[in-house]
Order: C-alpha cells, then sequence, then structure tokens
C-alpha cells in the first residue's frame, strides 16, 4: 500500500521521529520481556504431547468401530449408518477451518484447544451415556432379524454427540502442532534441530495412540461391552484436559494475530483500490505499521519489495 505523496515531502521529520519512536518502544517491550521468567520450550513439550496422544486415542477409539454400533446395537440400516458417519467425517473435516480462523483471529490457539477439548469430552460423555443406559438404545436383537430400530429421540443423541465431537476436532487438529511450534524460539541456535525431534516424536505418539486404540478399545467394545468401550475414550479424553490444563503456566501463549484470509483479502481490496497509484521513490512514502506486523513478521516488520507491484 502507498503513502498519501503530500505527507511525504510535507511531512518527513514527523514520520521519521514517529518511526524511531515506535523503535525505541519496541524495544523496551523486548527488554521487559527478558526479564519475565522465560516461557515455553522443551519443558512445555511433555503436556502438549500427553494430550495430543490422549485426544488421538480417545477420537480413534471412540469412532474407528461406530459402524458396529450404530448398526448392532442402535439397529440402523447399514445404508443409513454410511450415510450419517459420512456426513459426520465430512463436518469433521470442514469444521477445522472454522476453529483455526477463530484460533488466529481473537481466541488463541490455547483457549481454542481446551474449550475445544472440552466441546469434544461432552460429545463422547453422551455418546457414553447412550451406550450405557437401557432407555437410551433399542433393546438387544442377537439375531439381526425383525430389529425394533432406535427411535428419533435415540438418533438425536447420537447426532448430538457426533457434532459436539466434529466441533472439539475443528478446535484442536489445527491448534496443537503450531501451538507445540509457538513453544520454540527459531531465532536461537539449535532450536530448529529440537523442533524437528519434536515433531517426530509427535508423528510416532500419535501412530502408537491409534494403533492401541484399534487393538485395545475395539476388542473390548466387541467382546466385553460397548459402554466399556466407549467410557475408555471418554475417561482418557477428560486426563487429556487436565494434563494440558496443569501445563498452563509454562505454556508460551502466542497473542492472536489475525487470520491469514482477512489480511489477504485487505491486501486484494487495496491493491485494487491503487492500482493506477505510482509507487514512489522515496521507501519512507510507502505504508508502515510496525504494531500490526509485529504479529506477522519475525523482526517486528514486514520489509518492502520491488515484487509483486
Amino acid at each position: 500500500m502507498l503513502g498519501s505523496p503530500t505527507l511525504c515531502n510535507i511531512e518527513p521529520e514527523k514520520d521519521m521521529a514517529q518511526d524511531m519512536e515506535g523503535d525505541h518502544k519496541y524495544e523496551l517491550q523486548d527488554m521487559k520481556k527478558n526479564k519475565k521468567k522465560q516461557l515455553g520450550g522443551i519443558k512445555t513439550m511433555p503436556f502438549i504431547l500427553a494430550n495430543e496422544i490422549c485426544d488421538r486415542f480417545a477420537a480413534t477409539g471412540s469412532h474407528a468401530n461406530m459402524i458396529t454400533y450404530l448398526t448392532k446395537e442402535l439397529n440402523m440400516p447399514l445404508v443409513k449408518a454410511s450415510n450419517t458417519l459420512t456426513n459426520f467425517a465430512g463436518t469433521a473435516s470442514f469444521t477445522p477451518l472454522i476453529g483455526a480462523l477463530i484460533a488466529d483471529s481473537f481466541a488463541g490457539r490455547f483457549w481454542t484447544i481446551l474449550v475445544a477439548s472440552v466441546i469434544y469430552e461432552l460429545g463422547l460423555v453422551s455418546l457414553t451415556v447412550s451406550a450405557l443406559l437401557p432407555q437410551l438404545h433399542p433393546p438387544p436383537c442377537p439375531a439381526q432379524e425383525n430389529c425394533k430400530e432406535a427411535s428419533a429421540t435415540q438418533l438425536w443423541i447420537i447426532y448430538l454427540s457426533l457434532i459436539l465431537t466434529s466441533l472439539g476436532i475443528g478446535g484442536i487438529r489445527p491448534c496443537v502442532v503450531t501451538f507445540a511450534a509457538d513453544q520454540f524460539d527459531m531465532s536461537k541456535s539449535k532450536v530448529e534441530s529440537r523442533s524437528w525431534n519434536f515433531f517426530n516424536w509427535y508423528y510416532f505418539c500419535m501412530g502408537m495412540a491409534s494403533l492401541t486404540a484399534l487393538t485395545v478399545v475395539v476388542y473390548i467394545q466387541d467382546n466385553v461391552g460397548w459402554g466399556v468401550g466407549l467410557a475408555i475414550p471418554t475417561i482418557v479424553m477428560a486426563f487429556s484436559i487436565i494434563v494440558f490444563l496443569s501445563g498452563s503456566p509454562l505454556y508460551k501463549k502466542v497473542k492472536p494475530g489475525g487470520s491469514p484470509l482477512v489480511r489477504l483479502t485487505q491486501v486484494i481490496v487495496a491493491a485494487m483500490k491503487k492500482r493506477k497509484e505510482v509507487a514512489p521513490h522515496a521507501t519512507d512514502c510507502l505504508y508502515k505499521n510496525r504494531e500490526l506486523d509485529a504479529a506477522i513478521s519475525s523482526n517486528g516488520r514486514l520489509l518492502h519489495s520491488d515484487q509483486f507491484k
């Protein structure tokens, strides 16, 4: 975006003074930050990893065998059960876009993960309660012939559970990895290799959590009972919330810097409005706003470029 040519010619000293004042302001803020207790770092990783391991275990354990629960426990026709789970999977794939937008725009990653985890837990609790209470599902039908299908009320409880878990996934999945990356200061030496080590452990733990859920939890659901089989992921998810919350004093909580979608839209609109403007030769006349740029740049200011004019 271009500055006003008139202001550039008349008040260059004022702009320079404001720029120096802004630099001094941010230097003081940096000094205050250095005096504070160092947050983030490798000490936060056990809490974040434990939270994500429990979340992946709970998600896989509660949904991997859901088609069996709908057809054998709720006596739902196979086609209807497949459509229900397909709609749920589509919703769960879309909600991370909304969760990321909320986290980047105003809520921040920490609070988005925490609130989404609670919503996810509510969905698991309602799903477990529906499996434990006989009045919330139709009577058993071992022969699977002429079975009584679940009532509308019983189905709506299942739908509500799936919706809550979809919303929870939307807030957790897009934020956990980036929240973990926020804990590392990439400007320091040897931090980049540590972050890579973290992500190696992250994906290894996710695979092990999913494998354990697919074997242990699914076996319990098929051979012990659905009440116990769904209660285990519910308890594990509750434990993950406690672990994640207990690490709160150690986390580096980066303030939301605004959604990139919003900034992209602003740039497009500004470019269209000023498409006929002539770029000034003096860089002091170009757009500068250190306060807005600080959240989306590594050195506190976006540098001007000769490209994309």
